[in-house]
């Protein structure tokens, strides 16, 4: 029997429907019957001069689309798939300052300066002082528990070592990650009315971030230390990164580097404490393949978009130059022709191609290796401390159109 046709109007990209679920029972339903379907939208609804977008659901799909940026480019109309109705067309074209949102060339301009922070040996460089930093934020939460052992997950566990690995990879003061931490929340929260962030509110917290990241710039300049921040700026024969370029790097950070690995932690512990047959299996072996799949089964990035540089075929949809392709990270990770019973968290799961961390080509997540390394250090950190953590609530999410967001989730020693 076929499966039953979505709902009218119904919009993968909905806020409202990420703050309460992401939809893969839809995503199993499209990838059966139209794996690339149009999704029409209201004009000015995502805060583009369209009709909609399509939504690409299958693995393979989602990979052809990212290997193949010549035909859909990250750069038309930048890689978020859904602002809001008030943005405006200079606000969006300002993002295009963000690697996140280049084509090559010049997208392989910068990425080829920017990796120098991100080889083996520069992430092997902080695995000691950021496996101290784990135990540290272990034990903090651990004092700073309620008289009853409960305590915020999110917020004294998840945020803070994406935070301090962000500070220590780029040489921020440790006093100065929670301005990273308040900026890189009003970026991506606008979506959510608890926060009560406008655009604008946004913007402005993005351009705190560049002008703190250009000063920051200007100082390593003047005087250079062993940190990214020199490699990067200071660089006198191997190309550099100007002031603004710089800037726009660390909203990259901000973003890609401290939300998503945060989610990714949250949504990890979760997924432990609903499962807890795999957190004994983590506490008694820690296999090497535990971060993998707490990636692929939190998915953080829902979907990021690309726009079609000229007419092409992806299975049988025809795209148009210039529609919108929305490539569902969330499906593709549930996808059954690669997944053996994608349903279940298994931290044993090997192989594991899951496209959390992109999709291939040249957009693939460059800090894939700090994360990972951020993941398993800081439930390492948890299953020595607090072995019998457990589940007080059910989480929070955030209203996001494109983030798998978790607000508050919480969770007892006692």
């Amino acid at each position: 029997m076929p499966c039953p046709a979505l709902p009218d109007g119904f919009d993968f990209t909905d806020p409202d429907l990420l703050q309460e679920r992401v939809p893969l029972p839809e995503f199993a339903q499209l990838r059966q019957t139209e794996p690339v379907r149009w999704i029409a939208q209201p004009p000015r609804i995502s805060g583009f001069d369209d009709a909609g977008y399509w939504a690409v659901t299958r693995h393979a799909d989602v990979k052809y689309v990212s290997t193949h940026p010549e035909l859909f480019s990250s750069n038309l109309n930048t890689a978020v798939i859904r602002f809001n109705e008030t943005i405006s067309r200079d606000q969006i074209e300002v993002q295009k300052m963000i690697m996140l949102n280049m084509d090559p060339p010049e997208h392989t301009r910068v990425r080829q300066i920017v990796q120098r922070g991100f080889t083996p040996r520069a992430i092997r460089s902080l695995e000691d002082a950021l496996r101290d930093r784990a135990g540290s934020i272990v034990e903090t939460a651990l004092a700073n528990a309620a008289a009853d052992g409960s305590f915020d997950f999110v917020t004294n566990v998840a945020v803070e070592l994406p935070l301090q690995a962000i500070a220590e990879l780029i040489g921020v003061p440790q006093d100065d990650r929670t301005k990273i931490f308040d900026w890189s929340n009003k970026m991506a929260a606008y979506d959510d009315p608890e926060y009560a962030i406008t655009e604008e509110v946004g913007a402005e917290a993005a351009m705190e971030i560049v002008s703190y990241a250009m000063n920051l710039a200007a100082a390593r300049k003047e005087c250079p230390a062993k940190d990214i921040v020199s490699q990067l700026v200071a660089a006198e024969d191997e190309g550099n990164l100007s002031s603004d370029e710089f800037g726009f790097f660390v909203i990259l950070l901000a973003v890609a580097g401290n939300e998503t690995t945060r989610n990714a932690i949250t949504h990890g512990m979760h997924a432990f404490l609903t499962h807890p047959e795999q957190w004994e299996l983590f506490k008694r072996e820690r296999p090497e393949t535990t971060a993998e799949e707490i990636v692929r089964w939190a998915t953080p990035v829902v979907s990021f978009q690309r726009t079609a540089t000229q007419d092409t075929e992806i299975g049988e949809a025809k795209i148009k130059k210039g529609d919108r392709v929305g490539i569902f990270y969330s499906s593709a990770n549930n996808d059954p022709d690669v997944f053996d019973e994608p349903e279940k968290f298994d931290i044993s799961r090997d192989p594991n191609p899951h496209l959390g961390f992109g999709g291939g080509g040249p957009h693939f997540c460059l800090g894939k290796s700090l994360a990972v390394l951020e993941i398993n250090l800081i439930f390492n950190a948890i299953a020595d401390a607090l072995p019998g953590l457990r589940l007080v609530s059910d989480p929070r999410r955030l209203r996001s159109a494109w983030l798998n967001g978790v607000k508050e989730l919480q969770v007892s020693t006692g």
